[in-house]
């Protein structure tokens, strides 16, 4: 009866919340190497606007830019969030589910836990903790077979491989298994090549992974255990940051810090450099912090816990370092407040029109606490010598209906084989193939 009140409770103190005025400004201001930062708001609450997940009705599709065509390549997926593709064209699909936390005891962890069930789709119906494989040999964008790779993960996202062997990013440890050329199941059991931070609290499980272009190093991106530290420092060892590990022998060290959640790690093509999107603090107002993208320094440190984009510090944390915010790097673009980027992909295909090329698609998940909704699309970033060159580009929308419910929420990207764009929705449970519209246009 208690659990019954609490959640009407809750309930009603969301829709007050998502009612509510909270000053949000344009996200477009936010976008770029100078984004607009307003003055710090606090509260005892964030915040709340909980977009609801509704799911596609038969026959909707996401909305795409002028000269593209948006079709489903997969569905019926359990929570699709990370997509790699095979040198052989084959796309393996990672479906997982958030591990089991440590016990709420706050009441804003209570708010925290129904916003994340509630902005999800739910329930824990169906396999998932898996990677499916999906093989689509002609490239005509519906695959010929589907089968399950591996299963019996625990809450995996990033995939690597190099050679013969194949490297998986659990939320505990990275793995690794034999991988031939073509294989559709992996029965031979993993090895742990190194274990990652993980429990009993893990507030960001999600671990990003890339193999480095020559093969000799795996990059995985650990999110912060808390949102400012309120889990305490101890628990945040090792934990917002980029690790660099041997592939060899699973040594690892602390590539980058201050990166609250990085994600979506890849080697931007030019250059050569280490990118990464990153899923700025929460709770500083509807306007603060900009989530962002950015190259990422050997020994590099980004702000996270005391400071936000440089030199702005923030109040919350006790006590301070001035030393550390002294050195904190501005990142290189930003991409708004709480749009919760978690995928990125560097386009170096011809299979879309040529005014994508070279730049960076980002999946962005979508906010959940502030009155306007943010992010809940796919943008592309223009490129010119290795660096952002332009204002974002909204290339993949309608996630969001006409009512402000989430018919799906993009995360991973990837370009396959033919050049096309493939978007994991792990609340539409799809995954979404963008190719041109009109595709004897593109070489043009």
């Amino acid at each position: 009866m208690k659990l019954l009140s609490a959640h009407a409770l809750l309930c009603s103190s969301l829709l007050c919340l998502a009612g509510c005025n909270d000053g949000s400004g344009d996200p477009k201001a936010q976008v770029g190497a100078n984004p607009t930062l307003p003055d710090i708001q606090q509260y005892l609450l964030p915040p709340v606007h909980i977009a609801r997940i509704v799911g596609w009705k038969k026959d909707e599709t996401p909305t795409v830019a002028q000269g593209l065509q948006a079709k489903a390549f997969a569905t019926g997926l359990q929570h699709p969030r990370f997509l790699y593709v095979l040198p052989n064209g084959d796309v393996l699909v990672v479906e997982s589910k958030a591990p089991k936390g440590a016990p709420i005891k706050r009441p804003k962890e209570i708010v925290m836990g129904f916003v994340e069930f509630w902005a999800t789709s739910g329930g824990d119906s169906g396999e998932s903790n898996r990677i499916t494989l999906l093989r689509d040999s002609n490239g005509d964008g519906v695959p010929e077979t589907q089968s399950v790779l591996l299963d019996h993960l625990n809450s995996p996202f990033g995939v690597a491989r190099v050679g013969n062997d194949l490297y998986v990013a659990n939320t505990d440890a990275i793995v690794r298994y034999p991988y031939t050329e073509g294989d559709t199941k992996i029965t031979e059991p993993g090895t742990v090549l190194t274990p990652l931070p993980g429990g009993p609290i893990n507030h960001h499980w999600t671990k990003s992974l890339v193999a480095s272009p020559d093969g000799s190093k795996l990059y995985a991106g650990v999110g912060s255990n808390s949102n400012i530290t309120e889990n305490g420092m101890e628990a945040e060892h090792n934990r917002a940051a980029i690790l660099e590990v041997d592939r060899t022998s699973g040594r690892w060290r602390v590539f980058a810090s201050g990166l609250r959640n990085p994600n979506g790690l890849s080697f931007e093509p030019q250059t050569g450099a280490l990118w990464t999107v990153v899923n700025e603090r929460d709770e500083l107002g509807p306007d603060l912090v900009p989530d962002y993208m950015t190259s990422v320094k050997n020994g590099g440190f980004y702000g996270w816990p005391y400071s936000y984009f440089g030199q702005h510090i923030d109040p919350r944390v006790k006590p301070e370092r001035p030393d550390l915010v002294a050195k904190a790097i501005v990142p290189d673009y930003a991409l708004s407040s709480h749009v919760a980027p978690l995928g990125l992909a560097f386009n170096t295909g011809t299979g879309l029109p040529a005014a994508y090329r070279g730049g960076a698609f980002v999946g962005e998940h979508g906010s959940w606490n502030r009155q306007l909704l943010n992010g809940y699309k796919v943008v592309f970033v223009p490129f010119t010598d290795g660096k952002p060159s332009g204002p974002a580009q909204d290339v993949v929308t309608g996630f969001l209906n006409g009512d402000n419910q989430a018919r799906g929420r993009p995360v991973g990207v990837a370009i396959d084989k033919t050049g096309a764009l493939l978007v994991a929705d792990d609340s539409g449970n799809t995954v979404w193939r963008v190719s041109a519209a009109h595709p004897q246009l593109t070489q043009r």
